[in-house]
């Protein structure tokens, strides 16, 4: 969702299990990135289960993206 040069003004709530960050901050990223609207308010409960799996993966193929 969040590359690493966009997400500086994000964080994670451990408690609530789900990205925050400011209003601002969110409707400046939705207006560039429409998608990510989905991942506002909904937590992630398996957030740390899935990082534990997938953290290490990535595409290396030719239309591999950073």
């Amino acid at each position: 969702m969040l590359s690493r040069k966009d997400n500086s003004n994000f964080g994670w709530d451990e408690h609530r299990q789900l990205v925050v960050a400011e209003d601002v901050v969110w409707n400046s990223y939705i207006s560039s990135h429409k998608e990510a609207s989905q991942f506002r308010h909904p937590s992630f409960p398996y957030y740390e289960q899935l990082t534990a799996i997938y953290a290490k993966d990535k595409a290396t193929g030719k239309d591999a993206q950073t």
